[in-house]
């Protein structure tokens, strides 16, 4: 463990921002820095972290599972990145839709809208694609807009690919390949006690679509526990995101649960020197912009520290690339000097709203980070 780095978190944990955080600096192929501090659970009981402590690792299923499967699939062939989308989902073969490619699901730039509660609207699994499919594309926001529909869909398009689900796919082509035993979707109930908590309900996303104009104010409790198609208990063990939770835990944008090792292993996977999964050729994909001169530097899943108000800090090359999770993950590789910073907490946990911005904490992150590597060598 790094003195500094662990009592800049310990600072930050007494400080309410998250209870817990698990990080990890690796150089080189080689895990340097591996540490753990505060809570994992604090309630219904309290549970330390440990360096094996499970997280849910919300949007990071975008890179971690959706992005590499796409990579993976795109250079096996037949997955063409500027292949048109209703080429591949009848949903999206229709007159405003046919413009969208694989590629501008993967760089947001599809002008999807950023977030739709899913849940509201449809029934079933099955109907989510057809929803988004129906939703008016928006030109008026940025044309590089952040959306977890994009990357809904992209699951989507990748299970009607290969033609199983997601979960499935990604046991199969990435999860046992690399020999990982503790990275998965709905994790099994006996691992409850490793797994660190998120959420007291979803608050959150009830106010969100309180203040959206997607639903009026919360009405009575509906069986299972929940509240509207809102859970009213403590979440954990099973995946805070509610479109997620929706489609049964195992969507493109969310639902992945790992360990800040197994994600190390995972993240090599888009470093040339170090891929067993990908033709080294192939990991250009994730360090190349494909949105230069628009609102963010995007590549295929990432965004590059180049990015404005990234969150790699000021240590970090500009061809880094990285990507964010809700409930408090973080992962930024640096191919410049093969190194990859993890960074997990549950800031989501035992926590009134509003939740606490930790991006200045990502970024001191790694500055400390990097100068801890500096000067080791």
């Amino acid at each position: 463990m790094s003195e500094r780095i662990s009592t800049f978190l310990r600072e930050r944990i007494d400080a309410r921002d998250f209870p817990s955080a698990v990080y990890l600096v690796a150089e080189r192929g080689e895990i340097v820095l591996h540490g753990a501090l505060g809570l994992a659970v604090v309630e219904p009981e309290r549970i330390e972290a440990r360096p094996d402590t499970i997280y849910d690792m919300a949007s990071l299923t975008k890179v971690l599972v959706t992005g590499l499967l796409a990579a993976k699939l795109i250079e096996d062939g037949d997955f063409p990145l500027d292949g048109r989308v209703g080429d591949f989902l009848k949903e999206f073969d229709n007159e405003d839709k046919k413009i969208i490619t694989i590629s501008d699901l993967s760089t947001h730039t599809s002008h999807l809208r950023a977030w739709s509660p899913l849940y509201l609207s449809v029934s079933d699994r099955s109907e989510v694609i057809g929803e988004i499919g129906k939703t008016p594309l928006d030109f008026h926001q940025p044309v590089v807009t952040y959306s977890d529909l994009n990357f809904i869909t992209l699951g989507t398009l990748i299970e009607r690919f290969v033609e199983k689900r997601l979960d499935y796919t990604a046991l199969e082509i990435l999860f046992d390949p690399l020999g990982l035993k503790e990275t998965f979707f709905n994790p099994a109930a006996g691992l409850k006690r490793r797994i660190a908590a998120s959420e007291m309900g979803n608050e959150f996303e009830k106010q969100t679509c309180v203040e959206l104009g997607y639903l009026p104010l919360a009405g009575g409790p509906r069986e299972g526990g929940t509240q509207n198609g809102f859970r009213d208990y403590q979440i954990w063990g099973e995946v805070h995101d509610g479109n997620a939770w929706f489609m049964g835990g195992v969507a493109g944008h969310a639902g992945v649960f790992s360990t800040a090792e197994e994600t190390f292993k995972i993240a090599q996977q888009f470093l040339p020197n170090y891929t067993t999964l990908l033709k080294p050729e192939t990991c250009a994909l994730f360090q190349t912009s494909f949105t230069k001169g628009m609102n963010e530097d995007r590549s295929l899943a990432f965004q590059l520290a180049s990015t404005p108000e990234s969150t790699a800090g000021s240590r970090l090359s500009p061809q880094s690339f990285g990507h964010l999770g809700f409930t408090g993950t973080s992962l930024w590789i640096d191919p410049a000097f093969d190194r990859v910073f993890i960074l997990l907490t549950n800031r989501t946990h035992n926590r009134e709203l509003p939740f606490e911005n930790i991006n200045w904490v990502r970024r001191h992150f790694h500055d400390l980070a990097v100068d801890f590597l500096e000067k080791k060598s």
